[in-house]
């Protein structure tokens, strides 16, 4: 179970003019909790308003690593501001954090894992590598970023798959990008597939494995949690049991605003990976964002997840 930790940020290094790589240990000097591959903690952050949230890191070193937790944040300009608070960080400062936590763990007995990264999103799938290579089991590494100087944790990546990972520069064009087509293939019981990057990178490799017939148990992926994207606009969340109506701005999500208004609604992912915070829609149609509800519900936009999901009408009625 993912506990609280007093952690203090030893070192940091800039991977690439975006992303930074941070060093953190226990402030006390004792022992982390130990974690497995595809792992990521809850960190606090503060935002520019003064508002207290988290953000989601996963750790990029290997179990076998154990002295330190190691995270990289890409400093996002027209984000809420947790990456500011990250990268506004010096040696020395404390942190709280929650964790570790896995909700995108290696699956036991596979005989070949498949390993995709975009950005960012190399993160988890870099510790992935590094105990596959430790516990000595085969995988393919395939990995894309628009330019080779945005390309973070490169060498890294070269030395863990012995320089045999495949790497893709796309110049931001998705035409461009890795050929998903092979790299998917058909349905093979002892093949696993890993992907983590960007909303279509995820939604490409998932839509693919899907009408290629792969079950859902051997495709495992894990989002950046980004909600915000041009277009959003503001919109009132009518709460039918609460009675309350709420503004929910371009830049927040409904479960912000439910928190902000002191509605302590369940929730855990905030990615729209894990359902916790899945609502039933009375009015409105959702703009559904999600990677874990299905069916005749959702698809008729009756159900959306709050932490992800915002709307396609000004206004929503929610069951809340």
């Amino acid at each position: 179970m993912p506990v609280g930790l007093k952690l203090i940020v030893r070192a940091f290094r800039d991977l690439t003019p975006a992303i930074r790589l941070f060093r953190l240990g226990a402030a006390d000097g004792s022992a982390l909790p130990a974690f497995t591959a595809g792992s990521h903690i809850k960190v606090k952050v503060r935002l520019p308003d003064g508002a207290a949230d988290e953000r989601h890191y996963s750790l990029i070193n290997s179990a076998a690593q154990d002295g330190e937790y190691q995270i990289a944040v890409q400093h996002e300009t027209k984000s809420r501001g947790g990456s500011a608070f990250m990268h506004g960080l010096a040696e020395g400062d404390a942190l709280d954090a929650d964790g570790p936590h896995n909700d995108f763990a290696l699956a036991v007995g596979a005989r070949l894992h498949v390993l995709i990264a975009g950005g960012i999103g190399i993160t988890p799938i870099l510790s992935m590598a590094r105990a596959l290579r430790i516990a000595g089991q085969p995988f393919e590494f395939y990995y894309a970023a628009r330019l080779p100087e945005l390309m973070a944790l490169r060498s890294e990546v070269e030395d863990v798959s012995d320089r045999r990972a495949n790497f893709c520069f796309d110049g931001g064009d998705p035409s461009r990008g890795l050929p998903l087509e092979s790299i998917v293939g058909v349905p093979d019981p002892g093949r696993h597939i890993y992907v983590c990057g960007p909303k279509g990178m995820l939604d490409a490799v998932l839509t693919l494995a899907d009408k290629r017939g792969w079950p859902k148990s051997h495709v495992h992926f894990e989002s950046f949690g980004a909600t915000e994207q041009i277009g959003d606009s503001t919109i009132e969340v009518q709460l039918k049991r609460d009675g309350r109506t709420l503004t929910v701005t371009s830049r927040q999500t409904i479960l912000d605003a439910l928190l902000a208004a002191g509605i302590d609604h369940p929730h855990d992912c905030k990615r729209g990976e894990c359902s916790t915070c899945q609502v039933e829609v009375l009015d409105g149609v959702p703009d559904n964002r999600d990677y874990c509800l299905f069916g005749p519900e959702y698809d008729e936009g009756k159900l959306m997840c709050v932490c992800v999901s915002r709307a396609k009408t000004p206004r929503l009625v929610l069951d809340i």
